[in-house]
């Protein structure tokens, strides 16, 4: 009975955050991008206030992760120039614009932070390898000899 209690209220937990915080931001990546900043890098919880004080935490983590997954996967399943439009945008959005954040992510592979910790390691490569690759797409699109052409 415990489990099945649990599971509504992760329910209920998932709904409301889809609901009221994700429908909010545009994009794929930038929800991704926003779940990965709910997640301290050291200790792998997630935290946010206002679920926070509505919920225990137990069923809080769960749902969070949960929803970390789903976005996760949600951006694999897309078509690769779905993925690279969807990241041309997230990125735009940035402070420094769009080269600036793609010098800063492919020099860094400061994406990584967006996989979820639990995601099975054959996603975290295909991921990693997709965004290399979008990366440099979106590189050569303001390279100096493609601008001067």
């Amino acid at each position: 009975m415990r489990t099945l209690t649990q599971l509504q209220q992760n329910r209920r937990i998932v709904q409301d955050f889809t609901l009221t915080t994700l429908a909010g931001i545009p994009g794929h990546f930038a929800r991704l991008a926003y779940m990965a900043s709910l997640r301290d890098l050291s200790s792998g919880r997630y935290e946010h206030a206002g679920l926070a004080t509505l919920y225990p935490d137990e069923g809080l983590q769960q749902a969070l992760q949960l929803c970390h997954e789903q976005i996760f996967e949600g951006v694999l399943e897309m078509p690769l120039a779905g993925q690279l439009e969807d990241l041309r945008v997230c990125l735009t959005a940035m402070e420094g614009g769009l080269k600036a954040a793609v010098t800063h992510w492919s020099g860094l592979e400061s994406y990584r932070v967006l996989m979820p910790e639990r995601s099975p390691e054959y996603l975290k490569d295909l991921f990693c390898s997709n965004l290399r690759a979008l990366l440099e797409i979106l590189r050569e699109e303001y390279s100096p000899a493609r601008l001067s052409a």
